[in-house]
């Protein structure tokens, strides 16, 4: 079973592309909208230096921004 989290806004057009992308895939995620959620925000940019969305972990790996194929090198 995969561990999928993606991290969103609420504005960011290849978020909704790498959900689109997860669902046709038939890849359950869970999402953490970082516009609503400031100490998430908070978390993701201490983790992965990184302040742009989406930002995507599978099983403890990180994709930034809308890569399908590195998506699908990672999951199992």
């Amino acid at each position: 079973m995969n561990q999928i989290t993606v991290y969103t806004t609420t504005t960011c057009p290849y978020c909704v592309m790498m959900k689109d992308f997860l669902r046709e895939k038939g890849l359950p995620f869970s999402e953490v909208n970082v516009q609503q959620d400031r100490a998430a925000a908070d978390r993701l940019v201490k983790t992965t230096g990184e302040m742009g969305v989406p930002q995507t972990e599978i099983n403890g790996q990180w994709v930034l921004g809308f890569d399908p194929e590195k998506v699908m090198q990672l999951v199992k």
